[in-house]
């Protein structure tokens, strides 16, 4: 694969719908839901690319477009060309970036208008993206339910888990100490 112009985005994004950076940490939970959404907006007919960038380390050599989302939206947008001409939105810590065949969109920069930076949080930054594809796509008349897969509907199902986990550790910790009381003489 041929590097573009250095930026990790443009690598990944040829073959991949969403990038996420590298050195931030994530839930795996909010990462799931967005990748699970931009599947599921994908497999609706919704073709779109995400990528989330934390730090300006993200972007490679392109590092003078951090801070600058639409921007890099327009640039990765058109490194993608060759290969990708679909919609493209861009998370940075101070906002949003959308491009479609290295060309801004009206229609997307108003639907994400009002929207705010998500800060660096890499996990805010994969909410917010949630939150901005659901616009883009309502905007063009496509919608999924609000609830999607993954994000909080994860942590509920992690939760669940880990309480059923707990409480066969108390009842078998239970009969354990019931067994040693049996077996201890009179």
């Amino acid at each position: 694969m041929a590097h573009a112009n250095g930026d990790p985005a443009s690598d990944y994004l040829l073959v991949q719908s969403v990038f996420l950076p590298f050195n931030a940490k994530i839930d795996p939970g909010a990462a799931r839901g967005l990748s699970d959404l931009v599947r599921e907006e994908n497999k609706a007919g919704f073709k779109i690319r995400v990528a989330l960038i934390a730090s300006r380390y993200d972007l490679g050599t392109a590092f003078s477009l951090y801070n600058k989302p639409q921007r890099y939206a327009q640039f990765l947008s058109f490194e993608l060309s060759f290969v990708y001409r679909g919609r493209l939105l861009v998370v940075m810590p101070n906002g949003f970036g959308f491009a479609v065949n290295g060309r801004p969109d009206r229609k997307a920069t108003r639907a994400l208008a009002g929207l705010r930076g998500p800060g660096k949080s890499a996990t805010k930054q994969a909410e917010a993206a949630v939150v901005a594809v659901r616009r883009l796509a309502a905007a063009e008349g496509h919608s999924l339910p609000a609830s999607g897969r993954g994000g909080s509907s994860s942590r509920d199902r992690t939760t669940i888990a880990a309480a059923a986990t707990a409480g066969i550790a108390l009842i078998a910790g239970l009969v354990l100490l019931r067994r040693q009381r049996r077996a201890q003489p009179d």
